[in-house]
């Protein structure tokens, strides 16, 4: 089996989502293939996509729906490594990590517009609203210290 080296990977280039509801709740949905395991939506930039536009895919894809205005785009990048034990697993092992810019949206749909099963591979099983902060209670123990900063710069942005 072949070592590799994480020092001479490059980050992955990623939007994540802060999707706000109408009472200032965050969606987050339990990953398929990690059951316990919530996040925020996010994915990777395609070559030539704006931050916004991965949002709005990344939404359509995850959430099944991209009914959802952008309220702001973080002012700095967040990166984070993977453990060494998921390096070879995710992206092929062309990646040590993510680079991060965070989005905050409202979502201007209904819950009836959300539909996990509308792109093949669906990421999560389930879903729910939830306090900004209580996403560290239910995220994984590598991306906490992401959320931190997500919570700090998107707090009170959900609030009314």
């Amino acid at each position: 089996m072949t070592q590799i080296n994480r020092e001479q990977l490059a980050y992955r280039p990623c939007v994540g989502i802060a999707l706000f509801n109408a009472q200032g709740k965050v969606f987050v949905g339990e990953r398929i293939d990690t059951p316990g395991a919530w996040q925020m939506p996010q994915g990777g930039m395609d070559e030539g996509e704006t931050v916004e536009q991965t949002a709005l895919r990344e939404l359509a894809e995850e959430v099944g729906t991209d009914k959802a205005e952008i309220i702001k785009i973080a002012d700095k990048k967040i990166r984070y490594d993977l453990p060494d034990h998921l390096v070879a697993k995710f992206w092929n092992g062309k990646y040590r990590g993510q680079e991060q810019t965070w989005v905050a949206a409202r979502f201007i749909g209904t819950d009836g517009d959300i539909n996990l099963s509308a792109f093949d591979p669906a990421e999560f099983r389930a879903w729910q609203w939830v306090d900004l902060p209580n996403t560290l209670d239910l995220i994984v123990p590598f991306k906490r210290d992401i959320y931190r900063e997500v919570i700090g710069m998107f707090k009170g942005i959900g609030e009314q």
